[in-house]
């Protein structure tokens, strides 16, 4: 999404809102949203529960990726959307998982009932959906090393939902990323009633905002510094947003972060906001304490909360930010536009091209613009966060600034499988 088109969904929201209900377009939209997602996480389950395991093409993912656990977390997703377009049921090896030794099952439920053992007639590593079509197991690298890399990766969406998915939701790729989080982060009874808990021991309730602050090893290498009050700057107008449909009764701010210090700063320079936090997260999120259960259990308590909030204010370079965005879309017919990112658009680590189609044309101030004439495709760059977004022009192959409200987003469409067996299941008198 670009910095304008951001800044447009969030000054139109309240509106929006208030036409969604108009001539019952609401009840439409809360519908068809969970029909979609119950169609796709009921043909995930059948995917990955086949009736005989022994005979079951496979497709084997190692979550030990040497990063934290939201970069793991979306490794995973990877490979789930290519065991889905492969037709191949997930093989989820989580041993001596770096956050937690006894496995992804200790804190998660399984990602299959039925099939968990890797073993088969014919096993390879991954060398391209044609050549592996006899090879019964294939294991798969971490996307950085995939080749040849197959259609199914984002930001690409199901040729056979991408009708639906574009009436429905702003941000189509990102819904079907959630569907994948969705399946794989149904939590363990103990982890549920630990959210439980916390919820009540916070006092976390709505209307409520969350603001996610990603410091210590990001900074100065993957993101820049940003202070609290640029943060803030954003919730405050999210309030008077909110204020025009529903009663605001104290400004709540959910605040995670990896720097301690940074709650008491907030609290003294923000006094009118209650910020609700838990500084032992912020304590286990740090570098020496990162990779260690309790800090598993923070991350995914931050996370949770996050997703949970009416808006999200954060940094997309961060993955935590990403995921807690990517859940906020399970919970709402359409949550795209229910964040602001200080830095990064949305983009999902190892993707395919993220390219956009002009709209308008552009004739360059200087050196530094590229031409644009509508129909051209862009490849995307990166944002200045100032009106303009930089890009290459593959038409011309020249590389430099455009204006970001002259294009618009090139949803790509795959042919996914559809799995009918599946569907049947969903809808039993459906022939």
């Amino acid at each position: 999404m670009t910095e304008n088109n951001q800044r447009l969904k969030v000054l139109t929201r309240p509106y929006l809102y208030y036409l969604s209900q108009a001539d019952g377009v609401g009840e439409w939209r809360m519908k068809e949203a969970k029909d979609l997602s119950d169609l796709v996480q009921n043909r995930i389950t059948y995917l990955q529960n086949p009736p005989d395991c022994s005979k079951a093409r496979k497709l084997v993912c190692n979550i030990n990726k040497g990063c934290g656990y939201g970069c793991q977390l979306h490794h995973v997703v990877y490979c789930f959307m290519i065991a889905y377009g492969t037709e191949r049921t997930l093989i989820l090896e989580s041993h001596n998982w770096r956050y937690a030794p006894g496995g992804w099952e200790t804190v998660f439920l399984p990602v299959s009932n039925t099939c968990t053992d890797r073993s088969g007639a014919t096993t390879g590593h991954w060398s391209g959906e044609a050549h592996d079509k006899d090879v019964q197991v294939v294991e798969l690298p971490i996307v950085d090393s995939l080749h040849p890399r197959p259609p199914y990766l984002p930001l690409a969406i199901p040729e056979d939902l991408a009708p639906r998915l574009h009436r429905l939701h702003g941000d189509p790729s990102v819904w079907w990323v959630s569907q994948f989080v969705k399946y794989l982060v149904r939590p363990q009874t103990w982890l549920e009633n630990e959210i439980q808990q916390t919820t009540a021991k916070l006092g976390f309730k709505h209307p409520i905002i969350g603001v996610h602050v990603r410091r210590t090893d990001k900074v100065g290498t993957e993101a820049a510094f940003h202070p609290i009050e640029e943060y803030m700057l954003h919730v405050e107008e999210q309030f008077k947003i909110l204020a025009r449909r529903v009663h605001i009764d104290k400004k709540r701010v959910y605040l995670a972060t990896d720097d301690p210090s940074l709650l008491q700063e907030a609290k003294t320079k923000y006094p009118d906001y209650e910020f609700i936090s838990d500084n032992s997260i912020s304590w286990s999120a740090g570098l020496h304490n990162r990779y260690t259960e309790n800090s598993l259990r923070g991350v995914i308590l931050d996370i949770h909360f996050l997703s949970q909030t009416d808006f999200l204010v954060c940094t997309f370079s961060s993955q935590v930010c990403r995921v807690a965005y990517e859940i906020m879309q399970t919970l709402h017919p359409d949550a795209s536009s229910y964040f602001y990112s200080l830095d990064d658009i949305y983009y999902f680590g190892g993707q395919n091209a993220h390219n956009q189609i002009a709209i308008y044309p552009h004739q360059p101030r200087d050196s530094e613009d590229i031409p644009l004439e509508p129909g051209d495709v862009i490849g995307v760059a990166g944002n200045h966060w100032d009106g303009y977004s930089k890009g290459i022009n593959r038409k011309l192959g020249r590389t430099g600034l455009y204006p970001s409200y002259k294009v618009k987003e090139k949803i790509e469409t795959v042919k996914y499988p559809t799995y009918p067996e599946a569907d049947k299941l969903l809808n039993p008198q459906k022939k």
